[in-house]
């Protein structure tokens, strides 16, 4: 829970950044270990928690109370201005350096659903226990409580009544954290404020390779988290026994395997999330990933060339989306356009010529800026009668299924976004995707690719300021980024 109010409450005591955080972690885990606590006694012997003991079931609550009849600052920032522990520390420390602020923590009216206190989910099983059985004497998942209309523009705060300090409550977070481990197969503590998502597993090999590889080489990188639990490097796994560990990690379990590339010096690590195929899978994760704010996530995947002057292997920086996708027509209708990130189209850019030494008329003859199509149909060549004259008028130079959806909800949850492609067919042109040529393929181009990705985080870890754009917020803005 957070909020931001007009005026303190009475007798509250006024917290430091770094205090207020501790307050609320302490808080917190004593809900969680009183919980937990009534459940195991559930459990074994049948005993409900007195209403007493139920009430220190609730999320902390965070409220900042602002002077607002103070002069506005001039700020540059696009976030931490009034219109996880590092990241409120960050927040909190901008606004009270910048505004007539005060903080206090305290107890909330809102409940910890007992699922998300539930490590290992077995729980539910135990003594033929049946989930309604508990929800009658524990708080248990509402969706009709679970929701995003802060980021969608859809919720307006009665008059008075404090204001949110973020885009997603305590439930909403609670409810996203257990879908990444549900989804990626790994701990959600794992994943790292970089991003990268792709569409095909051989992106995997080569991020597992070359993050084995960092880490025997004395790089920041030290750990590599594996969906499964699996953890080579800091107290895991030896990373001479890394290779037995990554053949058995049971990532086929996982519709959307992630693996994680941990640094140890507070830069943040990298994340690659292989979403799979469809703007479904990608609005999913997507989701669920907004709630940790990562800096920045970027798409690199294949897709297939409309151009005749494109080669297979070839890339596309996509400058504008043409959203075919659909599945977010309702929350941002397709008249709203999607901007493209200067930074990160910079940043791209820059890392495609670091990585393939070509600059200039070489660069350009094999990166390519333009629209590229996102579609819902992967079998949208069958309709090409219908198609051709829309993609046509859109001036498409590529069509994939997941680079409009990724960078649309980028937009709408406030996430900086970005495309780089990989031509691996040419459908209008007679060069489809036949096994032996894809194969061929892959082992040539996937490697650089990736590079290209990571060499593009690199360049931007310098860049924060820059990268939280002011495109991305609203003029009725949550303070928190």
């Amino acid at each position: 829970m957070n909020r931001l109010e007009s005026r303190p409450s009475e007798d509250a005591e006024t917290l430091t950044p770094e205090a207020a955080v501790e307050r609320l972690i302490a808080l917190h885990e004593e809900a969680v270990e009183a919980l937990r606590h009534a459940l195991d006694r559930f459990f074994t012997k049948s005993v409900p928690p007195s209403p007493k003991e139920r009430s220190r079931f609730r999320y902390p609550e965070l409220r900042l109370v602002y002077a607002s009849g103070e002069a506005q600052p001039s700020l540059s920032r696009a976030y931490a201005k009034f219109e996880i522990q590092d990241y409120l520390v960050e927040q909190l420390r901008l606004l009270v350096a910048d505004y007539p602020t005060t903080i206090e923590v305290g107890r909330s009216d809102q409940e910890i659903p007992y699922p998300y206190v539930l490590d290992s989910g077995d729980e539910l099983g135990r003594d033929n226990i049946s989930a309604a059985e508990l929800a009658r004497h524990f708080p248990a998942p509402a969706l009709s409580a679970v929701g995003d209309e802060i980021a969608d523009g859809l919720w307006t705060p009665p008059k008075g009544e404090p204001m949110p300090l973020c885009l997603f409550d305590a439930t909403r977070i609670d409810y996203s954290l257990k879908r990444i481990v549900h989804y990626t197969g790994t701990n959600w503590r794992h994943v790292q404020p970089w991003i990268l998502l792709t569409n095909y597993h051989r992106y995997v090999d080569q991020f597992v390779t070359w993050g084995i590889e960092q880490i025997r080489g004395g790089s920041p990188y030290d750990a590599l988290a594996l969906p499964g639990g699996v953890m080579i490097g800091r107290d895991g796994i030896k990373v001479t026994e890394a290779e037995t560990a990554i053949t058995s990690s049971p990532w086929h379990r996982f519709q959307m395997p992630g693996y994680h590339l941990l640094r140890k010096d507070g830069e943040g690590g990298v994340s690659l999330i292989n979403i799979g195929v469809g703007s479904s899978n990608a609005k999913n994760i997507t989701d669920h990933l907004a709630v940790l704010r990562p800096h920045c996530w970027l798409m690199i995947g294949h897709c297939g060339g409309l151009r005749q002057s494109q080669r297979i292997g070839d890339y596309v920086l996509a400058h504008a989306y043409f959203r075919q996708d659909r599945i977010l027509d309702g929350a941002v209708p397709p008249d709203i356009p999607i901007p493209a990130l200067a930074e990160v189209q910079v940043a791209l850019q820059e890392a495609a010529a670091k990585v393939t030494g070509e600059r200039r008329e070489a660069l350009k003859a094999r990166l390519r800026t333009g629209t590229v199509v996102t579609n819902d149909d992967r079998n949208w060549e069958l309709r090409w009668s219908q198609e051709r004259r829309r993609i046509n008028l859109s001036r498409a130079i590529a069509v994939d299924m997941e680079s409009g959806t990724v960078a649309a909800q980028g937009y709408r949850l406030r996430v900086p976004y970005g495309t780089l492609l990989c031509v691996s067919d040419k459908p209008l042109h007679g060069e489809i995707k036949l096994p032996g040529a894809a194969n061929a393929f892959y082992d040539r181009a996937v490697g650089e690719h990736l590079m290209i990705g990571l060499a593009a985080i690199d360049l931007l870890r310098s860049e924060l300021k820059q990268l939280h754009s002011r495109k991305l917020r609203s003029f009725d803005e949550p303070p928190f980024r």
